[in-house]
């Protein structure tokens, strides 16, 4: 990029750029002296609105997705101007930004995560729109549209939502062993991330009732009850979201709430008539060109592609499970859901295995 408009769209990203905003657009004119002192500005009676989409946009790991923005003038200005955008990610108290990426007619910039995945979509005239490529577990969130046009800046929100499922984790050490920055790893570790409480509350609605308590993403620790009784706060609360509030990350010790979407792939089951150990497991996988799957794949193979298995089978964690669609005789409780046999020293048993399609 020319230095010059590289610098203008760094300083935009900054931050920095905050035109004082008072409803109205305003010209600015300089006055003919020479001496550098600005005429009084004139009002030309039009006004900036942003809108983007007041329902939330729901996309899945590894989809593109639009996010719609648009602006118009109040009354219309006629041809297109040359404005500039840009878009951020928020936190979901709004305390803080990421910046995405900032654009000057057709020269824009992407920002961290987002270099190579996000460009301005502009297909009709007015158009901000924000295209994400290979959505990732973590782009999930609220993001702002901020259109700028001389002193004039006017922004609106969109609400991101991927489509995936939340599931409980303890290692194998047992419960409340993890302090938050252990639990970001654990659910790493499991191709997941920690779940957010929007994602949680979904999970929640959708019948998840977990009596342990676990981190989330912003800190805070809390967990889901659908059915009220004695040890999970007692008989006489509602069922709900109960919350310990935020716990310090480095000295408390809970469980986690991890967040997983679809696949890029898929899971399959391998067994050998005498069972097989963890290591023989693993390298089954790798012998079929895979690899032995973690427990977020098998918790979306499960939920996205119905995966339904009622042997047992090793994952990478060295956890022993087996995911249930239809509850039947012998295939543990009458509910549909994912089952454990914790994580056992010995014991031989099938594998299962994740592939990249």
């Amino acid at each position: 990029l020319p230095l010059l408009l590289k610098a203008t769209l760094l300083r935009l990203a900054s931050g920095s750029y905050r035109p004082f905003y008072n409803g109205f657009y305003y010209n600015h004119i300089m006055n003919d002296n020479g001496d550098g002192q600005d005429k009084v500005d004139y009002f030309n009676g039009a006004r900036l609105v942003v809108e983007t989409s007041k329902d939330p946009v729901y996309s899945y790991n590894g989809a593109n997705v639009t996010l719609p923005c648009h602006y118009r003038y109040e009354p219309d200005m006629g041809p297109k101007r040359k404005i500039r955008i840009k878009w951020s990610k928020l936190r979901d108290d709004y305390t803080k930004e990421q910046d995405v990426m900032v654009a000057i007619g057709k020269t824009y910039m992407a920002f961290g995560d987002f270099k190579g995945r996000a460009h301005i979509h502009q297909a009709s005239r007015h158009e901000a729109s924000l295209v994400i490529s290979d959505v990732r577990l973590k782009d999930d969130g609220k993001y702002r549209c901020e259109v700028i046009d001389g002193l004039e800046d006017e922004s609106d929100v969109v609400d991101l939502r991927l489509q995936g499922i939340v599931f409980p984790y303890q290692p194998p050490r047992g419960q409340y062993r993890l302090n938050f920055h252990e639990a970001e790893q654990v659910c790493q570790d499991q191709g997941a991330i920690l779940a957010n409480f929007n994602q949680l509350f979904q999970a929640w609605s959708e019948g998840l009732d977990w009596c342990n308590a676990g981190w989330l993403a912003d800190g805070t620790v809390q967990y889901p009850i659908r059915v009220p009784r004695k040890p999970c706060g007692g008989v006489h609360l509602a069922p709900g979201i109960r919350s310990y509030g935020p716990r310090h990350r480095h000295l408390h010790r809970f469980d986690a709430f991890c967040f997983s979407s679809a696949l890029k792939g898929e899971v399959f089951y391998l067994d050998r008539l005498a069972g097989m150990t963890l290591e023989e497991a693993k390298q089954s996988c790798q012998d079929a060109g895979a690899e032995i799957a973690r427990v977020g794949q098998l918790y979306s193979a499960w939920k996205f592609l119905g995966l339904d298995r009622c042997n047992a089978g090793w994952l990478a964690d060295g956890s022993v499970r087996y995911p249930i669609v239809t509850p039947r005789a012998n295939c543990g409780p009458p509910e549909p859901g994912v089952r454990s046999f914790g994580f056992p020293s010995k014991g031989r048993f099938g594998v299962f295995c994740y592939k990249e399609r």
